[in-house]
């Protein structure tokens, strides 16, 4: 019977032990956990940030995050959870953190607790990109751009040319033909010295070295042309 009486006395020393430890955890825990919120931090970097650097930036957060405080086990589940979090998988990551005994007193892993009472703070910039993050183009994408671009400007269209005798005529054309390049089509087509031709936009004479594109004209614009009289000499 006192052996019985032992073990309740023991039995209660233990739990009240465990009570009390279990209140300096909650305590350094901030005294609630909350489920992990949805929402991400949004924050600004100090300079424009590109994707790249971002990723840096984290792999340098990871690979010394462990060494200074904390438990390595609950840094691997902070990541994984962290990751999740960006792939917006709110389920995996709180399961996550409920499967590693992470505590959430304000339900974000900015600041989080594990069983044994130890703290643990990630950087905004691990949870979500900054709100100016530059988005980098790869050299495949500004391969495309450059091909895509190039096309435009080879694409032909009829230009709108007004003669100064009156006439209305439409030339095959790119934007990346020269001036030069026109007046010996107008001169083949009209009979016209490229000599003779004097080419406008928007008051503007347009030189031989000219190209389309950098007169900014629209495939519905007319380009005047003055052609001049060849003296005629007897």
């Amino acid at each position: 019977m006192g052996g019985c009486v032992g073990t309740v006395r023991g039995a209660g020393a233990s739990s009240a032990g465990s009570s009390r430890n279990a209140s300096r955890y909650s305590k350094k825990r901030g005294g609630r956990n909350e489920p992990l919120k949805k929402d991400k931090p949004k924050w600004k970097s100090d300079y424009p940030m590109t994707e790249g650097q971002l990723r840096s930036k984290r792999d340098e957060f990871w690979d010394t995050a462990p060494a200074f405080d904390g438990r390595k086990e609950i840094w691997d589940a902070l990541k994984a959870a962290a990751v999740a979090i960006e792939c917006n998988d709110h389920e995996l990551a709180q399961a996550i953190v409920d499967g590693a005994s992470i505590t959430l007193p304000h339900g974000s892993l900015m600041e989080c607790y594990d069983e044994l009472g130890n703290r643990y703070q990630l950087p905004a910039y691990c949870l979500a990109p900054p709100v100016n993050l530059i988005t980098e183009r790869s050299d495949s994408d500004m391969s495309d751009h450059a091909e895509l671009q190039e096309k435009k400007e080879k694409e032909e269209f009829q230009l709108k040319v007004r003669l100064s005798t009156g006439k209305d005529l439409r030339l095959s054309a790119s934007m990346a033909d020269s001036i030069c390049q026109l007046k010996k089509q107008l001169q083949v087509q009209e009979d016209i010295d490229a000599a003779n031709q004097r080419w406008f936009f928007s008051g503007k004479l347009l030189t031989d070295k000219t190209r389309l594109q950098d007169t900014k004209i629209q495939k519905d614009f007319v380009i005047q042309v003055i052609v001049k009289q060849p003296v005629i000499t007897s």
